[in-house]
């Protein structure tokens, strides 16, 4: 996987950038392998009592939101954060983005672009598209994304400091998180130990 440069960055997104770089290799490069990159820092916590993966009612969302938020709150609070949120193509396709991640993220503009030619077979080579906004953190600024994230109908969403040290990628599910060391990872682990995953991997 390699990154494809932007014609005309966004200089707000350029520092950003430096720092992605530097964590590659061995990454992060998507969402979805921070838990791999970074297992000696990595904690997963499930939204929902008993690990429900989806809500069914209002107060079931109340109760996922909330533990989203309270793990966010953890890692963001009185600081400022990316919000990120991606879309992808295969290489030989034109750029669409999708009108449903960019209606839930309007900030987001496009900061990099990932391209996995990984595969043996060139038709299933894919370019990954970053969009990314920074804001100072308050609870609740992105719960528009985490229900939609929460319902499985957008994915590849994460939300990191601007340091790149403090990562929380939500699923239908739960929610990966990356903390700077493993003893913060292991205190915040501690803090909500009902919300883990009885598996012994943590998954």
């Amino acid at each position: 996987m390699s990154g494809a440069p932007l014609p005309d960055p966004d200089p707000a997104h350029e520092r950003l950038t430096r720092l992605w770089q530097t964590h590659r290799p061995p990454g992060p490069l998507l969402p979805h392998e921070l838990k791999k990159v970074h297992a000696n820092r990595w904690v997963r916590f499930h939204s929902l009592p008993e690990s429900k993966r989806y809500a069914e009612d209002e107060a079931e969302y109340a109760i996922l939101l909330d533990r989203y938020n309270t793990v966010l709150d953890a890692l963001f609070a009185s600081g400022e954060a990316y919000v990120v949120t991606t879309d992808w193509a295969g290489l030989s396709e034109p750029t669409d983005p999708s009108a449903r991640r960019a209606a839930l993220h309007p900030e987001g503009t496009l900061w990099t672009t990932l391209d996995d030619t990984d595969d043996p077979d060139p038709a299933f080579h894919t370019r990954w598209y970053f969009y990314a906004d920074r804001r100072p953190w308050r609870r609740g600024t992105v719960d528009g994304l985490l229900r939609a994230v929460a319902d499985d109908t957008l994915s590849g969403v994460f939300v990191t400091d601007p340091d790149l040290t403090r990562i929380h990628h939500p699923y239908d599910g739960g929610a990966d998180v990356i903390l700077p060391t493993t003893g913060e990872r292991d205190r915040l682990r501690a803090q909500h130990s009902a919300w883990l995953s009885a598996h012994p991997s943590g998954y």
